[in-house]
């Protein structure tokens, strides 16, 4: 079980990684949402699941309660029931978001979603720091990944991890973490759990 969970984790993050780096020619903007899920089965279980910064350090900030609602929400629907207060539930959903950016017209400068972004600034929820394209530059485009782990909190067994990643201009709407964060967690629980292993791109 441990190496089954140490492939999905590793074969995760270098599709992720190829997610992030395939950009549009010229000043383009990906369009639509990149998403891949893993786990080891379609069966999981549903019960009580409390949502989770998977940085502990943003646990109480504003940033964390601005994403965390997209995600719980997204869970009720498909019949979790979501733990509150200082509930501690067995099912854990741990969730993180990032923010980096890049100067449109260039060819590469975008990493996402394997242990930091060195290209622009992290949203404040989620790992990467940078600051070599400063967000907001009527050229820069904004990449988003939203990234949710469902976990046993007793062991650790993860029954089901995903990334979504999405891109926009600096200064419009999807550019905003709250707005992106919405769309994203919409994007990565459709036709929940989804075919493990693949990407697909939902506009």
């Amino acid at each position: 079980m441990k190496k089954s969970l140490v492939r999905l984790t590793m074969l995760l993050a270098a599709t992720a990684l190829a997610a992030g780096c395939a950009t549009d020619q010229g000043m383009g903007v990906q369009q639509g949402t990149s998403v891949t899920r893993f786990h080891l089965g379609p069966q999981i279980a549903r019960g009580e699941i409390r949502v989770e910064s998977a940085d502990p350090r943003n646990a109480n900030s504003l940033e964390f309660s601005q994403i965390e609602a997209p995600v719980e929400r997204e869970l009720a629907r498909l019949g979790w029931t979501i733990a509150r207060g200082n509930a501690r539930s067995e099912q854990v959903a741990l969730i993180g978001l990032e923010q980096v950016g890049r100067e449109g017209g260039r060819g590469s400068g975008l990493s996402i979603g394997v242990g930091g972004g060195s290209f622009g600034r992290r949203s404040g929820v989620g790992v990467g720091v940078g600051g070599t394209v400063p967000l907001g530059g009527p050229r820069t485009i904004v990449a988003t990944e939203l990234s949710v782990r469902i976990q046993r909190r007793s062991d650790a067994t993860v029954a089901w991890e995903g990334r979504a990643q999405l891109e926009a201009r600096a200064g419009s709407p999807l550019a905003d973490p709250r707005a992106a964060a919405d769309r994203l967690a919409w994007a990565l629980f459709q036709d929940f759990p989804g075919e493990s292993g693949r990407t697909i791109r939902i506009r």
